[in-house]
Order: structure tokens, then C-alpha cells, then sequence
């Protein structure tokens, strides 16, 4: 045994690994983000807890919910579990490989001890010892391809615990808009009924004519269907969330109102190449990129002859009783070779599919590198814009309650036709129903800008120990 160690190391200490090693592709990346306000150096919003981003304890409450319960991240988990088993089972291939195999039989005067030779002894007890020299990295390059496949499952899940987490908010978001744009278009329609009556009794009076009351009743059925309509949005995004939470459709409780929610004031983005370090989807398509590269080494090991030491240990005796006594341990010793010979050239296809695999993976790697900063400049252009964009909108629906209150006393008093209210009212709740949609994209925005920036979410939220300790 000594000899064979001796020898395996031996081969062991020589060996190289075949085929390529894996290195970091070199990527284009500026010195801040285009769209950035403020220094590139501040640090990044992605370094901010999610809890201190999104204060909303019920939401946070469904975050942690839906991290525990959501049915996509438990087969993102149970997948990770899966390849942590073949990683493990790829490093087998390290240690020898052993069998064993027994006789004992009765009132049998042959038996086969080696195969194809008859044996004398009735009893044997043997155990057959094979282990691969690594002489061409062939093992070497399995192990580091099954511990690049594991990594990129690992960061699945954490791209899947980003988008999951993303997507509860911004769907809570969405509730919340729905919530506030209910309440609008209630009290929008309780404003055209109470005009509807005013017109019909004016009608009556011969104050006004049938088409200005007719004009009314259309603006109140109107205000009735889109409330009927933001009824069914709201109860859809209910269920979507629902279904997020890994839970079937129910009635969600919120939280603070879609005003209350609060943004922070600036959204730094942090330096460019923190990206490549941080965004999941980016490490997620290196380690494919690495997984294939190695795989490369695995198939051109397979070109080269392979080498197997293997040794035969045993006991065996005609009489049972004397079976563990020294004179009947044996063993043998050996190295065996094998070399492709007829199946050369399919070996050699394989490897070139193995290069054209690793072609298409570090493609696959830029295109994650471009992908990423171009979600960043979006939501970077989405945050700016949709502040300035509330700020704008809230100033409109300002003036147009001004400009209603005064139609609607004009009207009252006769100084004015139905075409002014109309208009005024008419507007004032469109504007009303955007500014609410800009609230909710700024918040929206912001969630995507912290995914974007690959901004961490921890399921649980530090106890008031930690906190203070940090």
C-alpha cells in the first residue's frame, strides 16, 4: 500500500491540468454612471438595508413571508442542494475506488477467485482497489467545473431572492395606487351625482337645457365604470401578490398609504464596477463562463491515454476456520493503461463543442455586463425624472381644485355654463389619477434602482443587540 501511495503521489506531483485556466474577462466600465447625480465615490445605495429603504412594517412583514414561502425560491433552494451533491460526488473522484466480494459457500469444492481462473479455496473474502492517476487535470478540471455549476446556483438564488423581493414590493406599491386611485374615483363620482342632481333639478326649472344635464350623466358613468374598473385591477393585485407570497388569493392588509410612503431624498449609485462584484446575474453568468472553460480541460483529458493504478487485497482458505489466519492474506499490485484509439475523433468533436460552449457562455457574461449597466442608467433616468415629474403634477392638481371650486360657484350662480365644470372637474381627476401613478413609479422606481445597483435583501431584520453592536 505504501508503494502504490508512493507511486500516486509521485504521478500526483508531476501532473499538470490540461485545457485552459479560467481568468476574469476584462470589461469596459467608466468611472461613474451616466445618468448619476452627485460624486461617483458617496457610498452606493445598494449598500443600504433593505428595512432602512422600505419602512412599511407590513411590507416588510410580507418580504419576510414571501422569502420563507415563495415556491420559485424553494426550487431555486432545492436546486442549490442538488448541485452541492454532485460537487461532492465529483471530489469521490480524488479518492481510490473500492469493491469487495466474498464467498462462503457450502459443499463446493471449486470456486472463481479471479475471474475467468478456477480457485481451489472454498472460502475468499477479497477487495479490489482501482484509482486514476490525475496526470492531465482530468479530475482536477470535473471539480472545478462542478464547484463553478454550484457557485452559479448560489447566485440563481440570490438573483432570485432579488427579483422575488422586488417584485412583492413593487406589487405592494401597485396595491396601494389602486387604493388611492379607488378612493379618488369614489369621491369623483359622489362629486358628478351630486351635479347629475343639481342638473335635473335645473332641467325641471327650465334653468338649463336637456343636453347639459345629458353631459353630466355621461361624466357620472364614466366615474362609475373606472371605479368599477380600479376595483377589478386591485383585486388582480391582491392575487398577484398573493401568489408571490407562496399563498393562495386572499385579502392583503396594508400598510402606511401610498402618500406616507417615504423615498429617500438622493439615490447615489455608487462606482460602476461595484457591478461586476455585486449584481447576482453577473456572477451567475462567470461562473458558467468558468464551468465551461474547465470543461474544456475535461475534454481534453479525455484525448490522453489514462492512467489506473489498481491492487487486489484478500483472504482466502479451503477450511472456514482458518480464513483470518496470516498464511491466507494475499495481494497484488498493478497499473493499468488506457488510450483512445477508434473513438479519437469523437473525442476530439467534443472538445471543440466544449470550445464553442465556452464561446457562447462568455457572451452570454458580456451581455450580463451590458445589461446591467443599462438597468442602472434606466432606473437611474426613471428616479430623476419621476421626481421632478410628481413635484410637476402636484403643483397641476392644485390649480385645477382651485380652478373647480371656482367653476362650480360661477355655475351655481349663473355666471357660468356646465362647460366649465365639466372641464375643471374632468381634469382634475385625470391629473388626480397620474399624480397618484407618478407617486407610486417613484417608489417603484427606486425598488428597481436597488435591484439594479445588485443591492442586498437579508430575509431578517437585525435585533435592536445587533444593531447597537454594529
Amino acid at each position: 500500500m505504501r508503494t502504490l501511495l508512493a507511486v500516486g503521489l509521485t504521478f500526483a506531483l508531476v501532473s499538470c491540468a490540461v485545457g485552459p485556466d479560467y481568468k476574469r474577462p476584462q470589461a469596459d466600465v467608466e468611472d461613474r454612471f451616466r445618468m448619476a447625480d452627485g460624486p461617483s465615490d458617496v457610498p452606493s445605495l445598494a449598500n443600504v438595508a433593505w428595512w432602512d429603504l422600505l419602512h412599511d412594517e407590513q411590507l416588510q412583514h410580507l418580504i419576510r413571508t414571501a422569502i420563507a414561502e415563495n415556491k420559485d425560491l424553494q426550487r431555486t433552494v432545492a436546486t442549490i442542494e442538488e448541485f452541492r451533491a454532485k460537487a461532492l460526488v465529483a471530489r469521490t473522484e480524488y479518492i481510490p475506488n473500492m469493491t469487495a466480494g466474498a464467498s462462503l459457500p457450502a459443499g463446493r469444492k471449486a470456486n472463481f477467485l479471479f475471474p475467468g481462473f478456477a480457485s481451489p479455496f472454498n472460502y475468499y473474502l477479497v477487495g479490489n482497489l482501482s484509482w486514476e492517476v490525475d496526470l492531465w487535470g482530468r479530475v482536477r478540471r470535473l471539480n472545478e467545473a462542478a464547484l463553478a455549476d454550484l457557485l452559479s446556483k448560489e447566485e440563481n438564488r440570490r438573483a432570485v431572492t432579488i427579483q422575488l423581493v422586488s417584485a412583492v414590493a413593487e406589487s405592494y406599491f401597485t396595491l396601494l395606487q389602486f387604493d388611492l386611485q379607488l378612493d379618488i374615483a369614489k369621491r369623483t363620482l359622489q362629486s358628478w351625482e351630486e351635479s347629475v342632481r343639481i342638473a335635473q333639478a335645473r332641467l325641471r326649472q327650465g334653468m338649463t337645457s336637456k343636453l347639459d344635464a345629458d353631459q353630466f350623466e355621461a361624466e357620472r358613468a364614466n366615474a362609475a365604470a373606472r371605479t368599477a374598473e380600479l376595483q377589478r385591477q386591485m383585486v388582480q393585485a391582491e392575487n398577484h401578490l398573493s401568489v408571490l407570497l407562496g399563498r393562495k388569493p386572499f385579502a392583503v392588509t396594508r400598510g402606511r398609504s401610498l402618500d406616507e410612503q417615504l423615498t429617500s431624498p438622493d439615490v447615489p449609485a455608487g462606482l460602476p464596477s461595484e457591478l461586476l462584484q455585486r449584481r447576482p446575474d453577473i456572477l451567475l453568468a462567470e461562473q458558467e463562463l468558468a464551468a465551461a472553460t474547465a470543461r474544456i480541460g475535461v475534454a481534453k483529458a479525455e484525448r490522453f491515454p489514462r492512467i489506473t493504478l489498481t491492487g487486489l487485497l484478500g483472504v482466502a482458505h479451503p477450511e472456514l476456520s482458518l480464513l483470518f489466519t496470516d498464511p491466507s492474506s494475499f495481494g497484488v499490485f498493478g497499473a493499468g493503461l488506457a488510450a483512445p484509439l477508434l473513438n479519437a475523433q469523437v473525442l476530439g468533436f467534443q472538445q471543440e463543442a466544449m470550445e464553442a460552449q465556452t464561446k457562447a457562455a462568455l457572451a452570454q457574461y458580456q451581455q450580463a455586463v451590458l445589461t446591467a449597466f443599462r438597468e442602472v442608467e434606466d432606473t437611474l433616468i426613471a428616479v430623476r425624472t419621476a421626481r421632478t415629474q410628481s413635484e410637476a403634477q402636484q403643483q397641476q392638481v392644485t390649480a385645477l381644485q382651485s380652478a373647480l371650486k371656482l367653476a362650480e360657484l360661477r355655475y351655481k350662480g349663473g355666471l357660468a355654463n356646465y362647460l366649465d365644470v365639466l372641464v375643471a372637474r374632468r381634469s382634475l381627476f385625470e391629473a388626480e389619477l397620474a399624480l397618484t401613478a407618478t407617486r407610486r413609479l417613484l417608489l417603484a422606481s427606486t425598488v428597481q434602482l436597488y435591484k439594479a445597483l445588485g443591492g442586498g435583501w437579508t430575509p431578517d431584520k437585525p435585533s435592536k443587540e445587533n444593531e447597537t453592536k454594529g
